[in-house]
């Protein structure tokens, strides 16, 4: 019997996603780096954010990220902030590859990568580098919360969608944030009733390319705007990605609505670079 259209999307789904102790290698390098940038920097927190703990990570692509919240004066430039927390683990670490790429810092230990986005604190949230200019507050607690609510409401959907459209992102190479992803794919579902697979796809898809990949507003009202990109030219790259996954989502959708599972499928390869 031919594999249905849903089918093949489940087990692409669950070819990307990491098992429980894919990443225990970049959360051992934890203790060291919190014990380096306290005694160099001082540290009031330091814990797990990003799409590992989320749940909507993705195999082979997805870092282990850490929020790490510094003691001291917030300088005028998240650059000056930056650059310290590079120099000080680059001396900690000087055979290994360490960047900054806002707002993190990243390791890149021989067994895994780490990211590391230092930030100050804003109360309940925190002051963090904007991947495009200046700062921005985040509240990295309360979004997890917003996603897991949404994701509890759809029986666990929210996150398989979201890794799907980052699996999307890492397979077609588009320059455009997975925070951006989650939260756009997490505030479409807060507004719909009931979940179909390659409908969402598209729809979550459909509303990023209606938007233009603009910044979207926070939706828990907490934080900061959620940027897409890095650049305006990052930005247009993305853009014209996501216009060509867009049309093959709505001929996915279209096929498998008229029974057609087998075009459904050469679709949804198309989308996935599979």
């Amino acid at each position: 019997m031919a594999q249905s259209a849903i089918a093949w999307l489940n087990d692409l789904t669950a070819y990307y996603t990491p098992t429980a102790s894919e990443f225990d290698a970049a959360r051992r390098h934890r203790g060291a780096i919190e014990s380096r940038l306290d005694v160099f920097l001082g540290v009031h927190e330091m814990f797990e954010i990003g799409s590992l703990k989320h749940g909507t990570g993705v195999w082979y692509h997805s870092d282990a990220d850490f929020l790490v919240s510094l003691k001291g004066v917030q300088p005028g430039s998240p650059w000056t902030m930056l650059n310290k927390v590079k120099d000080t683990l680059q001396e900690r670490y000087p055979s290994t590859t360490i960047l900054i790429r806002r707002p993190a810092v990243v390791c890149k230990f021989s067994d895994a990568h780490v990211e590391v986005v230092p930030g100050y604190s804003a109360g309940t949230g925190y002051w963090i580098a904007d991947p495009s200019d200046g700062w921005m507050k985040t509240y990295p607690k309360n979004h997890n919360q917003y996603v897991n609510d949404v994701n509890k409401k759809h029986d666990g959907a929210a996150k398989r969608l979201a890794r799907r459209v980052k699996i999307w992102k890492y397979l077609r190479n588009v320059p455009v944030s997975s925070c951006y992803l989650e939260m756009r794919t997490a505030k479409h579902l807060d507004g719909e009733k009931t979940y179909s697979p390659l409908w969402d796809l598209y729809l979550t898809l459909k509303k990023m390319e209606d938007a233009g990949l603009a910044s979207m507003n926070d939706p828990t009202g907490l934080g900061s705007r959620f940027g897409s990109c890095s650049s305006e030219s990052r930005r247009q790259d993305a853009l014209s990605k996501l216009n060509t996954a867009v049309s093959r989502a709505r001929k996915a959708r279209d096929f498998y609505q008229g029974g057609d599972d087998e075009n459904a499928i050469a679709q949804l390869k198309l989308l996935f670079n599979r």
